[in-house]
């Protein structure tokens, strides 16, 4: 019992910030949340033959990375649709679907890793779990990939990062230089993202929510940058430009006012509506978690998963309570 208690004692703090690691890695919750439970039992079970010649923190990161290193050989690359081939400029065409993809998933919250250093290496002004970058991330090697996230995420030194890897340096800089190029060869253009300070994203976020529930187009237009791009997964279909974008919503999304609720939170960092949409017996169920990139006073990214089953994770109902009607005095 002491053991095990031991064990559980000083390795449970480090949960949080390997779920966000191996989250990286995988580009899925659900699939981190499983490779951290086999990184705990594994690290349980040897965990008598720890000799403590590394911090058990390192020890703990050396699991889990060659945890995900082995799922990653055996599963496809996740994608977003843009990563899939061009935008349409139809709203009227049917939405495609990639059967057999693996989509990059959302992360609940804000996903801070309590014990990781600055991210800045990467992009100064992108957070590590932004969800364009974990889904860039996704282009790379696996062994480019830990490595990368390692060294400019995490800020560990190469020796360190050799010593885990079973790496050389020389070959852990090697590495890094190549993720660094593809990253930047496949990461969607946001090096200039300025995001607003926080009263001025929640004003864009309550405007936003407002013309969506409303369906204001003029509004949500405003509110659109020139270059906005709009994902849907699991539809393979995504658009670019605030007119397509525009168009579709139009057509598509909001034909009729009033169908839409939103709830706000927050996912990979990023704000993030929950929106639910009335059924024919007038109760409102989950629809889609729609996460925002905000550039300045613009919303310049909306990857909208249509994937209700997301809603549990980030702790929201299935179906929304009836809007409460203020009473008259």
């Amino acid at each position: 019992m002491r053991y095990d208690e031991e064990f559980a004692r000083l390795a449970d703090p480090f949960r949080p910030e390997l779920l966000v690691h191996c989250y990286r890695m995988l580009g899925s919750m659900h699939d981190a949340e499983d490779l951290v439970q086999e990184t705990y039992l594994r690290a349980w079970r040897s965990y008598g033959s720890f000799e403590g010649r590394s911090s058990l923190r390192f020890w703990l990161y050396r699991i889990a990375t060659s945890a995900c290193l082995t799922a990653l050989g055996h599963r496809s690359r996740r994608l977003l649709p843009s990563g899939l081939g061009a935008a349409s400029d139809d709203p009227d065409e049917p939405l495609a679907l990639a059967p057999g993809t693996d989509w990059v998933w959302p992360l609940p919250g804000r996903g801070v890793d309590p014990m990781a250093a600055d991210p800045a290496a990467i992009i100064a002004s992108r957070g590590s779990v932004r969800l364009a970058l974990i889904a860039a991330l996704q282009h790379l090697p696996s062994r480019q990939r830990a490595v990368l996230i390692l060294r400019d995420v995490l800020a560990w030194r190469a020796v360190e990062v050799a010593d885990l890897l079973g790496m050389s340096t020389a070959s852990v800089n090697s590495a890094l230089q190549r993720a660094r190029a593809r990253l930047e060869h496949v990461a969607p253009t946001e090096d200039n993202l300025v995001e607003p300070d926080e009263p001025a994203q929640r004003l864009l976020l309550d405007q936003f929510m407002a013309a969506f529930e409303s369906a204001d187009m003029d509004v949500l237009l405003q509110l659109l940058r020139h270059d906005v791009v709009m994902e849907m997964p699991p539809h393979a279909t995504w658009f670019y430009g605030r007119d397509a974008v525009g168009r579709f919503i139009e057509a598509k999304v909001l034909a009729v006012p009033g169908v839409f609720r939103s709830v706000r939170t927050t996912a990979n960092g990023q704000p993030a509506l929950a929106t639910y949409a009335r059924d024919r017996d007038g109760v409102h169920r989950a629809h889609a978690l729609q996460v925002l990139t905000v550039s300045g006073s613009q919303v310049s990214r909306i990857v909208s998963f249509l994937a209700p089953a997301l809603f549990a994770g980030f702790g929201l109902p299935l179906i929304l309570a009836p809007a409460r009607i203020p009473a008259i005095s």
